[in-house]
């Protein structure tokens, strides 16, 4: 059986949190640049030029605010605020979309086009289960893969 730590890193949509930038990436991306700004002197370097004395320590927290930033689709924190997929999810009590009879409806296919690896992830899921499929993500993040390699930018 799926323990609650290792769902919560599985979105309703199907996509894994452990393939997103914003948790596999950013975080360290943020804690070497603290590190080298800290290392380089420049953590009160603020102190010397008036332009920035204002604005710096607003970036300092938030650089410390991306190092520790954890979300989770599951519980609201990730994701936008009013997803329209969680809610169809939750309102037909199914864990993932994928395993949803209707997968995959229009909202998925919508994702599915800034997400191309989505829909044919959701097909394996159901073909080896959550489980497998959980286990398989994770191995994934092991090597390295992350969604924004492969992920079209929204347009604007």
């Amino acid at each position: 059986m799926l323990s609650d730590q290792r769902l919560a890193l599985v979105t309703y949509c199907g996509l894994y949190c452990g393939l997103c930038a914003q948790r596999a990436r950013i975080p360290s991306q943020a804690l070497q640049l603290r590190d080298a700004l800290q290392e380089e002197g420049f953590d009160d370097f603020y102190r010397y030029v008036p332009e920035i004395k204002d604005s710096f320590p607003v970036f300092w927290k938030f650089l410390q605010d991306l190092v520790e930033f954890k979300c989770s689709c599951r519980d609201g924190s990730g994701g936008p605020p009013e997803c329209e997929i969680r809610e169809c999810a939750r309102r037909k009590e199914v864990r993932v979309c994928p395993l949803c009879e209707d997968y995959p409806c229009e909202r998925i296919q919508a994702l599915g086009k800034r997400y191309p690896t989505l829909i044919q992830d959701g097909k394996h899921l159901q073909e080896v289960g959550l489980e497998k499929w959980v286990s398989e993500q994770e191995r994934r993040a092991k090597r390295g893969f992350c969604y924004a390699d492969v992920r079209y930018s929204r347009q604007r």
